[in-house]
């Protein structure tokens, strides 16, 4: 599978569907509100629900963006899938950390620990 957006890249890696973000900043609700719809697209025609959200590209989030996320975890858990958030700058997770969304949404430093935290899940 490999699929390409206006605000995403997806790809089947190695079992795992990895959607690499493609905006620097995810600030408006116009482009939250398309990318997750996109995401939804996603998840809908999806062969594997066992997804990597790659923020590497991702410099600022707006508290908006956030809601989008627990919607997308929530999707995934509701289909037995699991989500887990590889690349994410600083910046960006402290917010995370400030918000407590941390402790909701898994947040590895790499692709190579999101697989694993997702194998460990199951």
């Amino acid at each position: 599978m490999s699929e390409q957006s206006q605000h995403l890249r997806v790809a089947l890696e190695d079992g795992y569907s990895v959607v690499r973000l493609l905006d620097a900043h995810i600030l408006d609700e116009m482009a939250i509100r398309s990318l997750g719809e996109e995401l939804d697209g996603v998840v809908a025609d999806a062969l594997s629900l066992q997804f990597i959200l790659d923020f590497s590209q991702v410099e600022h989030l707006s508290s908006s963006a956030l809601g989008m996320l627990i919607t997308l975890n929530s999707r995934l858990q509701d289909r037995d899938g699991g989500l887990c958030l590889a690349h994410v700058n600083e910046t960006i997770g402290e917010v995370f950390r400030i918000t407590r969304l941390d402790r909701v949404l898994r947040i590895e430093p790499d692709l190579p620990s999101a697989r694993s935290a997702l194998l460990g899940e199951g």
